[in-house]
């Protein structure tokens, strides 16, 4: 018999120049199960994510050197990384939803909802929603698919 082929953790990267925001995320994501790799820039952002097999970017808005906007454009407009699911995590409201999700953006998350209580952290409960519905978006029902499989 064929041996399965093994399934590998999906890789995120995790932008945000926050570092107390961008070390707590990237430990509950870890802990998740994720490989997650770490920008605190948009400059750092770009060249990781052209360097690296990512799956998923998490990516906030307001960043130095590039702005989150810039670097969603940037992710879209560049081939090796225009397919790579974006999903936004902003400490601005919902209103700028819409027009980053037009922009090439996945989905749009506020970052005030992932820590509802002090010592706790939802973003790997609320990322499995979020690639189940961009795996259900791109033809894939089920939610263990790695999105790099797609």
């Amino acid at each position: 018999m064929e041996k399965a082929k093994a399934s590998r953790r999906v890789k995120i990267l995790l932008v945000d120049d926050s570092k107390p925001i961008l070390h707590e995320n990237a430990r509950v994501l870890q802990k998740a199960g994720y490989d997650v790799i770490c920008a605190e820039d948009g400059e750092s952002a770009m060249k990781l994510a052209r360097e690296h097999n990512l799956d998923l970017i998490l990516l906030d808005m307001i960043l130095p050197k590039l702005s989150g906007p810039q670097v969603l454009e940037a992710l879209k407009e560049h081939p090796a990384t225009a397919s790579i699911p974006v999903v936004v995590l902003s400490s601005l409201t919902q209103k700028n939803r819409q027009k980053l999700i037009e922009a090439g953006a996945e989905d749009y998350i506020e970052k005030n909802t992932l820590m509802p209580t002090p010592g706790v952290n939802v973003l790997p409960n609320v990322l499995e929603d979020v690639i189940c519905r961009i795996n259900r978006r791109r033809g894939i029902a089920f939610s263990k698919v790695p999105l790099s499989d797609l």
